[in-house]
């Protein structure tokens, strides 16, 4: 399939999400999956995108929706499907002003979060009925720690309720080294750690199963490691991918890169190894670390350069009002700023920027 229309700003989903799948494939570029906790991250992810005029992917963990609604909220699990909820909406309310196509996702729900992607999915049954759209795009089961079987058949189970939404489900295969959230893997990151690293033979079990079912992206391990570590502790091997692709296009066609795959633990990986894995069919790099500090760097930089405003409403030096200084809009805009200009470097690596489908 050949992409030649435009799509409409916004939130993406069903034919529009595919379509935008294909552009990637076809142009050999990849997007940014940017890890948000509130309207703040949001907000920065949308101007970096609409900046750079790239489509891009917003998700939330299970801490950050449950973050997005409140640390408050006296009831955790209502607050994971309240703020995934609310941030949705949220982006579906502001993301066409941007004049970007957004991928709404879930990141990294292991079995005892099972029942909060299938609460999100009755949201979703219910914002398809009001609006003709699903609540969110897509969908992440992270079950790689559990036998092969058991992470297909669940894996099965959702997509199936899915699909008809005109939703895609993300699995990953092998482990992704590290944490994420709460969710991870207690593994040594290094170079010989069989666990890192996903058979082309699981990879072809896992399609043979879902593919007919629905849309599935794939997370592959390859190496890849939650957070950022000291060069030398982590080795990528994005050839891994292509042996994937190649299997699956040996047994069932789909030309020489059939799966649209996912690169788990973007932040502080080589760009050599970034631009290597997008060529072999990554279409998704999630990068949290590197924006969460991204963020905090630049707050912290403007406590230190007003000290005297985060400790006293008026300065005892001279007696003025330090309210211009200390006001939250002046240091989280310090925040989203830094966000904006991790996402620029981001959207070069993965080649997106000035490739929106946006019309």
């Amino acid at each position: 399939m050949s992409v030649t229309t435009k799509l409409k700003p916004g939130v993406v989903t069903g034919a529009q999400y595919l379509e935008l799948l294909e552009a990637c494939r076809e142009g050999g570029y990849a997007l940014p999956a940017v890890n948000v906790v509130g309207t703040n991250s949001i907000n920065a992810v949308l101007e970096a995108a609409a900046k750079n005029k790239s489509d891009v992917i917003i998700q939330l963990s299970n801490g950050g929706a449950r973050f997005f609604a409140g640390e408050g909220c006296p009831d955790a699990n209502a607050a994971r499907l309240l703020g995934a909820v609310s941030a949705a909406r949220h982006v579906h309310t502001v993301a066409a002003a941007y004049g970007v196509c957004v991928v709404l996702h879930t990141d990294h729900a292991d079995r005892s979060l099972l029942p909060w992607v299938d609460a999100m999915i009755d949201a979703g049954e219910e914002h398809l009925k009001a609006t003709g759209q699903p609540l969110f795009s897509s969908h992440m089961i992270d079950l790689s720690a559990e036998p092969l079987e058991a992470n297909i058949a669940e894996c099965a189970r959702v997509l199936k309720r899915m699909a008809p939404l005109g939703m895609s489900l993300e699995i990953e295969l092998g482990v992704t080294g590290g944490e994420e959230d709460g969710i991870g893997h207690d593994i040594e990151e290094s170079a010989d750690n069989a666990h890192l690293y996903t058979q082309p033979e699981d990879v072809l079990k896992a399609w043979e199963v879902l593919s007919p079912l629905g849309h599935v992206t794939m997370a592959a391990s390859f190496g890849n490691v939650h957070g950022v570590y000291a060069p030398g502790n982590v080795k990528l091997r994005p050839e891994i991918l292509k042996a994937s692709q190649d299997a699956v296009a040996a047994r069932f066609g789909g030309g020489a890169k059939p799966m649209s795959l996912v690169f788990h633990g973007g932040s502080g990986s080589e760009k050599a190894k970034i631009t290597e894995a997008v060529s072999y069919g990554v279409f998704k790099m999630n990068i949290d670390t590197d924006t969460q500090f991204a963020f905090a760097e630049p707050v912290g930089a403007y406590v230190d350069a007003n000290p005297v405003a985060f400790k006293h409403q008026i300065d005892p030096a001279n007696g003025k009002p330090q309210k211009k200084l200390y006001d939250p809009r002046k240091w989280l805009r310090a925040g989203e700023k830094g966000i904006v200009a991790r996402l620029n470097e981001a959207f070069a690596d993965l080649g997106s920027a000035g490739r929106t489908l946006a019309g």
